[in-house]
Order: C-alpha cells, then sequence, then structure tokens
C-alpha cells in the first residue's frame, strides 16, 4: 500500500509539470503511463511477461 502511494505521488508531481504541448509533454505523459501501469497491474497485452516486457 506504501509503494502505491508512493507511485500515486509521483503521478501528481509529474502531472503538475504538464504545458500543454504535445511535444514536449511527450517523456512527462510516458512516465505517467508506466506509473499507472504499475500502480494498476497492468501488463501489455499478450505477454507474457509482466510489464517489463514492453520495455517500459
Amino acid at each position: 500500500m506504501e509503494n502505491t502511494q508512493k507511485l500515486q505521488e509521483e503521478i501528481t508531481v509529474l502531472e503538475a509539470q504538464l504545458t500543454g504541448d504535445m511535444f514536449a509533454d511527450m517523456d512527462i505523459k510516458d512516465k505517467i503511463h508506466n506509473l499507472k501501469m504499475q500502480v494498476e497491474g497492468v501488463r501489455p497485452m499478450d505477454s507474457y511477461i509482466e510489464c517489463v516486457g514492453c520495455g517500459s
């Protein structure tokens, strides 16, 4: 539970850095996506390896 809270806090910090410029925000949005996948325990479709399989 503590790890999930830290990930949520990290997501909040990253979301506050978004500028609205798609190209400038691309790396930040990628980091947010990867953190949300960790929080939700999601893995890529057709992957037998947990999230590491997608190269995130």
